[in-house]
């Protein structure tokens, strides 16, 4: 009762700075009963700026020692979401409330938890699977990622991600943004994008940001438009590879058809993660460019641009790049199929089904590479389950899901 009347209570002193403190278009923010105002100002299109009469509330003058302990409490008792949202709009009230939060909320790695929208550019945690779903819409050719709320089978989950495929003569291209309609490349919520060769068999995942210092951008041409009057200027255009894909020919003995073979070469992480203690390289921030122009990241203003303020860890390029491979599944004789154990989060049958895990080095498997990193798989006509676990993120488990959905003719 005490967490739900802090609540309420800066709900009421945000709804009137908001009524009688704007002043232009920009500051207006419609109230909602049901959620907090400052989760409008957390998570809609209207740009967010600080109010004047807020800095001189209660709330942003509260003891630093006082303030610490309440969002401790706050961010403690909510385990998920729509709960969670809370989280949230306690860090939209001011800076010093941002400033606490953002120490206060651990990383998915650590906590299993998704806050943040850079939740979704950091790995997941080490002992336990992220259960997401993905949704396809075929007439638009699009995809959605959704956080599961629940241990249903895709129920109405909380988006995180969503693509448009756009074919291209000689390739396809998988937009990748936070946004759940704005799918363009120039759009400021663009995050990265999933490029395939001609017949589908190999794949890039490009990113805008570098998953380690050193790395060399590629040129696109985005990146030659940036600064005309076909990109806005705003928008953070730099192109990073961060990932290949490859599908195999596969004919398993005298059958002409069988699972596929799959590899993945994770650019931005070094082997060693998956081992005890490892570590993979943690983004923390987005680039400047693009809180400026989208709204919706309000949290992670920094005055400072330089490469360690956006990444943590160790680099790939001190050592070898990790290696996922499919799981081989067994030959079911009864049921004459091929199966691998989904525990229960994958119930129909399809070409498209895989589980990844690590590739030993030189044939030295241990029990890390055991564990399933990334897992997919169909639960009905268009929805698919989307499962994944330290060392990648929710952003590189969409893409190479998204690799599946792409038409193989060489391998199926």
């Amino acid at each position: 009762m005490f967490m739900k009347s802090i609540i309420g209570e800066i709900k009421a002193d945000i709804g009137l700075d908001m009524k009688f403190g704007s002043r232009s278009r920009s500051r207006r923010v419609v109230q909602d009963s049901s959620v907090a105002a400052a989760v409008v100002v957390a998570t809609t299109v209207t740009p967010v700026v600080e109010i004047d009469g807020l800095r001189q509330s209660c709330w942003a003058n509260m003891p630093q020692e006082l303030l610490r302990e309440v969002l401790m409490r706050i961010e403690a008792s909510e385990e998920s979401w729509p709960l969670r949202k809370n989280v949230v709009a306690c860090a939209g009230v001011c800076s010093s409330w941002r400033k606490i939060m953002k120490e206060v909320v651990r990383t998915p790695e650590v906590s299993g938890k998704l806050t943040f929208p850079i939740s979704i550019k950091q790995p997941g945690p080490r002992e336990s699977l992220v259960q997401c779903f993905i949704k396809r819409n075929r007439s638009t050719q699009t995809y959605r990622l959704y956080l599961g709320l629940t241990q249903a089978l895709a129920d109405d989950g909380k988006f995180l991600l969503a693509a448009r495929k756009c074919r291209r003569p000689t390739h396809t291209d998988y937009i990748i943004s936070m946004h759940v309609c704005d799918l363009s490349k120039g759009s400021s919520s663009y995050i990265g994008k999933l490029r395939s060769n001609f017949v589908g068999t190999k794949f890039v995942i490009h990113d805008v940001q570098p998953p380690h210092e050193g790395v060399k951008m590629t040129k696109s041409r985005s990146t030659r438009l940036v600064g005309s009057r076909q990109v806005s200027p705003w928008v953070h255009a730099s192109n990073y590879q961060v990932a290949h894909i490859s599908y195999e020919f596969n004919v398993l003995g005298s059958r002409s058809r069988g699972p596929r073979r799959m590899q993945c070469s994770m650019d931005g992480i070094p082997a060693s993660a998956i081992e005890p203690g490892g570590m993979a390289p943690t983004q923390t921030e987005f680039p400047i460019s693009k809180l400026d122009s989208c709204p919706s990241l309000p949290f992670f203003r920094s005055k400072s641009t330089r490469m360690d303020n956006f990444l943590t860890g160790p680099l790939a390029g001190e050592r070898d790049a990790l290696v996922l491979k499919n799981k081989s599944p067994r030959w079911h004789e009864q049921l004459q199929c091929w199966c691998l154990n989904f525990h229960g989060r994958v119930t129909v049958a399809s070409v498209k089904n895989f589980q990844l895990v690590a590739s030993p080095e030189n044939g030295q498997a241990g029990p890390e590479h055991e564990k399933v990193i990334l897992q997919f798989g169909k639960v009905g006509k268009d929805v698919f389950t989307m499962d994944y676990r330290y060392p990648i993120s929710a952003f590189q488990a969409f893409a190479i899901c998204l690799s599946s959905f792409d038409t193989k003719i060489a391998c199926e």
